[in-house]
């Protein structure tokens, strides 16, 4: 059980940006590629990431919750309803991590900050634009209970808007929603309050919060624990998945493994491309090894603490680790990397045809997030992406 929610199994495919939305719309390679994955077993998909407001979206090509974008939505898990499994929306506002130059509109964060994306000045949020962004979560989950969705999934990690409130490296405010961890999570609790009260027990809610952020004079594990029973203690979630790093400022972090740097300055404009080619550039996209459930450590120490329902992500490519997990307490293990390879894991793993993935973790899938994403060891030619039928902008 999640919340509401019966999952036939604890397998859930973790957020993974597809790179199928164009015009900010469903596709049908994007309806496909979880339908795929709802065939191939998982308990459930989760499409990544839906945006709540025009300015939230990393960049123009992603969706954001609007009348025009429910039939594609409603397609899409109509899909995967039809494959028996649930479908999950993650839900949030990318805040600093919006390419508000992509989008038109300039982005904003809990204290100003340049972008590294749009090349422009993130501006500081004010209790106005708090305000609307609120509301936009209230009629963005309406919304996404009514294309279909069994569970939400808000964005509290990788320094989107509600985990940059939380972290001191980007929330510098003086006023009550900086300072104090508790002043830190005041906002993020009030759009978790405000989702629950606005959905009720129509669909699960769950939150993807960011153990650290992965730097110096981040979020670190110590404070992320004290949002975490927060969080229990509101009694808002049905669950929580444990992630890390920032997109902003360590993205392998989360990822580990070979960086693909060169594949993904080729995707990037050129003043851009040039400076992943700098020291500091080529810092930005630190390498770790890769490791079997690496994330497992830090995550214990929330079991630990917690009593709600916990998600594993990290490192999960074996049935063997799978069941480690359980041992240890956690309700469900979340995949990202191999379901991209092997749609069909775990029918594979459930008939023991298979073990494991045979996905290497070589990351060279992150920069198909701009073509399509997919294994392009398997698929190396970009997607050719088109509109649903009766989809319109």
């Amino acid at each position: 059980m999640l919340g509401p929610v019966t999952l036939r199994n604890r397998v859930v495919k973790a957020a993974t940006f597809e790179g199928m939305t164009p015009g900010a719309l469903v596709s049908p390679q994007l309806v496909e590629f979880h339908a795929a994955i709802a065939r191939g077993g998982v308990g459930m998909t989760t499409m990544a990431y839906v945006a709540v407001a025009p300015e939230g979206r990393t960049h123009r090509d992603q969706v954001f919750l609007r009348e025009a974008a429910v039939p594609g939505l409603t397609k899409l898990t109509d899909a995967v309803h039809a494959e028996g499994a649930a479908v999950a929306a993650q839900i949030g506002h990318a805040g600093p991590v919006a390419n508000g130059r992509s989008n038109g509109i300039h982005a904003i964060a809990p204290s100003s900050m340049p972008s590294p994306l749009s090349m422009q000045m993130i501006h500081t949020a004010t209790e106005a634009d708090l305000a609307r962004v609120l509301r936009d979560y209230v009629s963005g989950a309406r919304l996404a209970v009514r294309s279909g969705f069994d569970a939400l999934e808000m964005h509290l990690g990788h320094g989107y808007l509600l985990s940059s409130f939380l972290s001191p490296n980007t929330n510098r405010r003086k006023d009550r929603y900086g300072g104090t961890l508790e002043n830190r999570a005041t906002f993020p609790r009030r759009v978790l309050r405000a989702v629950r009260d606005a959905v009720g027990d129509a669909v699960a809610v769950y939150a993807k919060l960011g153990m650290t952020d992965g730097i110096r004079g981040g979020l670190q594990v110590e404070e992320s624990l004290e949002v975490a029973a927060m969080l229990e203690e509101d009694g808002v979630l049905d669950a929580i998945q444990l992630s890390a790093g920032s997109s902003l400022m360590n993205p392998m972090y989360l990822f580990r493994g070979p960086v693909p740097l060169r594949e993904f300055a080729a995707q990037m404009p050129a003043v851009v491309r040039l400076g992943l080619r700098t020291p500091m550039g080529k810092g930005f996209l630190k390498e770790y090894p890769y490791e079997e459930a690496f994330l497992l450590p830090k995550a214990k120490l929330f079991r630990e603490r917690l009593e709600l329902p916990l998600m594993l992500l990290g490192g999960i490519s074996k049935r063997e680790t799978m069941d480690l997990a359980m041992a240890e307490g956690f309700q469900f293990v979340a995949l990202g990397r191999p379901l991209v390879r092997e749609p069909d894991l775990v029918n594979r793993l459930r008939s023991r045809e298979a073990a494991g993935t045979t996905c290497i973790y070589c990351n060279q899938c992150m920069p198909s997030i701009y073509t399509g994403t997919r294994c392009v060891l398997d698929h190396p030619e970009p997607l050719q992406l088109g509109p649903l039928n009766g989809d319109h902008a």
